[in-house]
């Protein structure tokens, strides 16, 4: 099996590419096969360095490599106009200088469910001839037969009048040369099988096997957009989530797999996944299944490998610590500063979690009760902390919002952090100690 993902180069990597970029690599993969990467740059405004540039970042983050390419598609050029010659000389294609207001006026005449056929011409753009009788039957791996009737196909484009191909001419063309046995590409590309079609029968040559993937919905069921939270592959990386994991939840969306799993790897992906496994349905992209698949990811690393993650993602170092005991709490990377950057960067200034803590009786007494157990304590460990904590409950009889929560937000700023005598013992009795002291001075 020989596949390739063809992505064109208008913009960021979205997460439907995505997962055809990762379907193509699975099934070349687990085939044996191999997988070419030709950008399709026909497009010479929008088809920048920068926006190929981010094609390979996503890629590159996903950890999908390929066997050839990046071929660009305006590298074929030279091979485009021999293809072109050879469907003119054998009149399978023809030169019209017909606007957009010509075939209009020929579908009025002949009816809107006709398709447009032209009057061959010396000069204009190139065409290419539509059968007026019969059909094209695209043999779609996943959706089943798709019949297009002849006679409602327009004669499509395939070239401009300066010689410059169109994308479906270019596309099979390029299919053909690089050998592609199976185009596994979004059913949004439906439409185009047939024209591609015709140009392989035009050329006396044999179609590889079509496979159109079922769009992706969101949770209200329209086609996912921004609206539905990240819409590319860079924005899921900032966002904080693993590519194994983001790897892992695409490759589920529109495939069965194992209906008691929900965590593979992608070596058990590649071996399992079939062109038949593949629903025609939409599949619904859920961001919050994705954070909690994501949170399980997170949790099997070890501590070591997690610190690692994190501060490649923050910039930060020296935070294994925290990390410690940070990592049941989080779900994404980006979840990790909000809960403990107050060990680093100091505590926080939530007016209303000071307000709703300190608004409570008893809440001031408490911490400084607090401030007292802890200076005295030895040895100020973690073990010794929650002792210590606990017993003033037990002493005064008091509750933990008396006590624990006036602490944390002495120490964070805020009512989020990790556990509170966890977070004690990291952050030592001195500087612990002075922000409550600090606290104490604020409140009263």
């Amino acid at each position: 099996m020989k596949v390739r993902f063809a992505p064109s180069p208008t913009g960021a990597l979205h997460i439907g590419g995505a997962r055809t970029a990762l379907y193509n690599w699975l099934l070349a993969r687990g085939s044996g096969g191999s997988l070419v990467l030709r950008i399709e740059d026909t497009d010479r405004e929008r088809s920048t360095p920068e926006n190929v540039e981010q094609i390979l970042d996503a890629l590159s983050w996903l950890e999908l490599d390929w066997d050839e390419g990046p071929v660009f598609q305006t590298a074929n050029e030279a091979r485009h106009q021999e293809a072109l010659r050879q469907l003119l000389d054998a009149g399978h294609a023809y030169r019209t200088t017909a606007t957009g207001d010509d075939v209009r006026a020929w579908k009025a005449q002949h009816g809107d469910d006709r398709g447009y056929r032209g009057t061959p011409e010396q000069e204009g753009a190139i065409r290419l001839r539509v059968p007026d009788e019969g059909e094209t039957v695209v043999h779609d791996a996943i959706r089943g037969d798709a019949v297009f009737q002849h006679v409602h196909m327009d004669d499509p484009v395939i070239a401009r009048a300066d010689g410059s191909v169109l994308y479906n001419f270019a596309v099979a063309i390029d299919d053909l040369d690089a050998g592609v046995t199976h185009v596994v590409r979004g059913e949004d590309h439906l439409s185009n099988t047939p024209k591609q079609l015709l140009v392989f029968e035009a050329l006396g040559e044999r179609a590889p096997v079509y496979a159109h993937l079922p769009l992706l919905h969101g949770p209200d069921g329209k086609k996912l957009s921004k609206r539905h939270g990240a819409a590319s592959v860079q924005e899921l990386r900032d966002q904080g989530y693993l590519p194994e994991a983001v790897n892992n939840y695409v490759a589920l969306l529109g495939a069965g797999f194992d209906p008691e799993r929900e965590l593979f790897t992608v070596q058990e992906l590649a071996r399992l996944l079939r062109l038949e496994r593949i629903s025609k349905s939409p599949a619904v992209f859920d961001e919050r299944k994705l954070r909690h698949i994501n949170g399980i990811y997170l949790r099997e690393l070890s501590v070591e490998q997690l610190t690692e993650r994190l501060e490649a993602f923050t910039g930060r170092s020296g935070l294994r610590g925290a990390v410690e005991i940070s990592r049941e709490k989080i779900q994404t990377l980006a979840d990790f500063w909000p809960l403990a950057g107050f060990f680093f960067d100091g505590p926080g200034d939530d007016a209303r979690a000071w307000e709703k803590t300190f608004g409570v009786e008893g809440s001031v007494d408490g911490l400084r009760a607090a401030r007292t157990a802890l200076a005295e304590l030895e040895p100020f460990t973690q073990d010794g902390v929650e002792a210590a904590l606990r017993g003033l409950l037990e002493a005064n009889d008091w509750k933990p919002k008396h006590v624990f929560q006036p602490v944390r937000v002495a120490l964070a700023g805020s009512t989020i952090s990790p556990g509170i005598f966890e977070s004690v013992a990291l952050l030592g009795r001195e500087e612990t100690l002075k922000r409550i002291d600090a606290a104490l001075a604020r409140v009263g």
